[in-house]
């Protein structure tokens, strides 16, 4: 246990020291289209962590094992890899070290959000592998206001526009991690949500995944995607 957070300490060293001017852009390659994605310098311990595993392709021809229309689309499960059809997934990462919960009220469940799966567990830890998509659904401002009071959490303007206008599941918002988010191609999102599925959720025909990163200005990320960086206090 020593040993791997000491080298996923050195990782976000390494990150946050190489994150001044530049970050990544994660394409998101699926048998349903491509979207774009970036990680939150808010999150560092999950943003570190995804980035290792997407440079050792430890995703290329995994599965979205779990899809549930209007919440959102989970895959990184290593057993699906080549799982027969009908087989049950989603336990997969459970052995390995969980990642400390890193909630921060500036990034919620909004439509696209990137997330980690949780277990549940009472001090909130991640799955180091497994991730979701949230789809969502649009809500209205008395909806989120009870989710406020539900949550203890309290929305930005901006935050509440994006629950009405374009939707998310805020419900899990200060319960479980998100560490970054799509950033265009929304339409993927709704896709691979709305294939037939069996009684567990999974896709009756296979949707898989590569995910790959690209080193870009940040400027430039900002320019191509209009994704705002949260400005250093």
């Amino acid at each position: 246990m020593k040993k791997y957070f000491l080298i996923l300490a050195i990782l976000v060293a390494y990150v946050q020291t190489n994150a001044q001017k530049k970050d990544y852009i994660l394409t998101l390659k699926t048998s349903k289209g491509e979207a774009h994605m970036v990680l939150y310098d808010e999150t560092p311990l999950h943003k570190a962590n995804f980035l290792k595993l997407v440079k050792e392709h430890y995703y290329d021809s995994l599965l979205f094992h779990r899809v549930i229309e209007k919440f959102m689309i989970q895959g990184g499960d290593p057993t699906s890899k080549n799982a027969k059809s009908g087989a049950r997934l989603g336990s997969g990462g459970s052995n390995l070290e969980k990642i400390s919960f890193e909630f921060t009220p500036h990034r919620v469940h909004k439509k696209g959000a990137l997330a980690a799966a949780s277990n549940g567990n009472p001090e909130k830890m991640s799955n180091p592998v497994q991730f979701y998509i949230v789809q969502g659904k649009k809500l209205s401002d008395e909806e989120i206001s009870k989710i406020e009071k539900t949550n203890n959490i309290k929305y930005t303007n901006k935050q509440r526009v994006d629950y009405v206008s374009i939707g998310g599941y805020p419900s899990l918002d200060n319960r479980y991690t998100v560490f970054g988010e799509v950033l265009d191609n929304f339409k993927l999102i709704d896709d691979i949500a709305a294939v037939k599925k069996d009684e567990f959720n999974r896709p009756l025909e296979d949707v898989k995944m590569i995910i790959t990163a690209k080193k870009l200005r940040k400027k430039k990320i900002t320019r191509l995607y209009r994704f705002q960086y949260e400005k250093k206090k």
